[in-house]
């Protein structure tokens, strides 16, 4: 695998990558980091772990099933009306 393989490629309509790449790449990295434990946390436990607001980790959580970032399972169980925890199925 290339170096420019292992970083990961995102896209979109709103995504500039001189502006966006870096940014989204760290934050990208943090929440995969910190998630790879299997345990169980709700978007605003991951926002306030990783410092990123918790629409972001909603879409990386997104990205991470994708296979250009590592086709992880991610899992999601409600726990109380409209809560859900996420984690990464090891």
């Amino acid at each position: 695998m290339t170096q420019m393989e292992l970083i990961p490629h995102f896209d979109g309509p709103a995504y500039e990558p001189e502006k966006d790449q870096e940014r989204l790449a760290n934050q990208h990295e943090r929440i995969k980091a910190l998630m790879l434990d299997g345990r169980w946390r709700t978007l605003r436990q991951i926002a306030q772990a990783t410092n990123s607001p918790e629409s972001s980790v909603s879409a990386q959580l997104r990205h991470l099933r994708k296979p250009r970032f590592g086709a992880y399972n991610i899992e999601r169980r409600r726990v109380a009306g409209g809560l859900y925890e996420y984690r990464i199925a090891l």
